[in-house]
């Protein structure tokens, strides 16, 4: 089983910046792909960043040049800087990984909790 630990959303003011956090517990032998997912009530979850197991990344457009991911090399983190924060952000971020926990299995994708996180004056 893999156990995935969102932390840093909450309440900032329009332009202002967050920064979520994502660790993932459990028995792992290594993560792949790791990933941000956002919703709003009534609509799809949709992407919002991902980061390779060698640091690419991709971002959906609207948060490019806004938003920032990385990954922690030391434990089995994935970050999310969020920079510029308009009210449209507001929505709940989950984070995805992708986990290898045995060499018998393919790997497994974890979702975390959901962290909310509200753009507003």
């Amino acid at each position: 089983q893999v156990q995935l630990v969102e932390s840093g959303g909450g309440l900032v003011q329009p332009g202002g910046s967050l920064r979520l956090s994502c660790e993932a517990s459990g028995i792992i032998l290594y993560t792949d792909d790791m990933g941000w997912y956002r919703q709003v009530p009534g609509k799809q979850r949709e992407l919002v960043a991902t980061i390779t197991r060698n640091g690419r990344t991709t971002y959906a457009d609207f948060v490019k040049g806004r938003f920032t991911i990385s990954r922690s090399g030391a434990v089995h983190a994935v970050y999310l800087q969020m920079n510029s924060l308009n009210p449209e952000d507001t929505a709940v971020y989950y984070c995805n990984v992708d986990a290898r926990t045995s060499w018998s299995m393919p790997s497994i994708s974890a979702w975390g909790q959901g962290t909310q996180v509200t753009v507003s004056s």
